[in-house]
């Protein structure tokens, strides 16, 4: 007796090739076109290639050190372990300086333990090389609800988590002022920390990508940001004007990457009791 094919799996399979199939092409058409752009940039020296970029740094030894926020960030910083999972790097590095201040037992939690640990919006699938249902990596929504469920579980205090989504034309000005305060508390009063979500290339020579890392300093004196970027091929952190840096967090990511959710960058602020 010959076996008969399942209708109803033929069409799932059918439908998960057809998916894979658009997932890579458009995974072909979106890094021709950021090849194209990047080539576009060294040839007139704009974009990545035009002037006010990242300068980056050899952080020294007091950095280090102290018992504040921005130390404690030096200090768990770690690098994303594939090209996708800057948000597992960044998420990890503020979990342990929290960890530390609030002399939690054991030993740093690793990036895969809170994988295992956090599974909202499929966190860890959007790891994998295929994604989730075709998405990788974590928009700025998705970002902000993943933070506060990593706190809550590894129950760490905190008053909120905010997202302030990079502005619309109307509400630049609130914008930049809202960026200025949470920095500002974060570098002097010890009350937040920051995450961005932004535009790679707007800061250093590299494709313009939407990235996150977390923000490790700022300069009052200054206006001088400190970005400790998680991605490996960064070996040092660096250090950009805040112009440049709300540059990064409110242009709108290109259009190309909307079908996987990405729209506009900004910052995951959490707000400390």
């Amino acid at each position: 007796m010959k076996n008969k094919s399942n209708p109803c799996t033929l069409h799932q399979e059918f439908t998960t090739l057809f998916c894979d199939m658009m997932n890579l092409l458009r995974f072909c058409i979106v890094r021709t076109y950021l090849g194209m752009r990047y080539f576009f940039h060294w040839m007139t020296r704009t974009g990545c290639f035009g002037p006010g970029q990242a300068r980056h740094m050899t952080p020294s030894p007091e950095l280090f050190k102290g018992p504040g926020l921005p130390a404690a960030l030096f200090r768990h910083h770690v690098k994303q372990y594939h090209e996708s999972s800057c948000s597992v790097a960044s998420v990890v590095c503020v979990v342990n300086v929290l960890r530390e201040r609030f002399k939690c037992p054991g030993p740093p939690i690793t990036q895969q333990a809170i994988l295992d640990k956090v599974r909202t919006a499929h966190w860890k699938e959007r790891m994998e090389p295929g994604g989730y249902k075709g998405r990788r990596g974590l928009p700025l929504a998705v970002l902000t609800q993943v933070v506060e469920d990593s706190l809550r579980a590894y129950d760490l205090p905190f008053k909120k988590v905010e997202m302030i989504q990079g502005p619309l034309a109307q509400g630049a000005t609130r914008f930049r002022q809202q960026i200025l305060g949470c920095l500002k508390n974060f570098q002097s009063l010890d009350k937040c920390l920051i995450i961005a979500h932004f535009d790679q290339g707007a800061f250093i020579k590299e494709l313009n990508i939407p990235h996150i890392s977390p923000v490790g300093g700022f300069d009052l004196s200054t206006d001088v940001v400190t970005i400790l970027d998680v991605d490996p091929d960064q070996k040092l952190p660096y250090r950009i004007s805040f112009d440049r840096f709300y540059k990064g967090i409110s242009i709108p990511y290109a259009g190309v990457f909307k079908p996987f959710g990405y729209e506009r960058g900004g910052i995951v602020v959490i707000h400390l009791t």
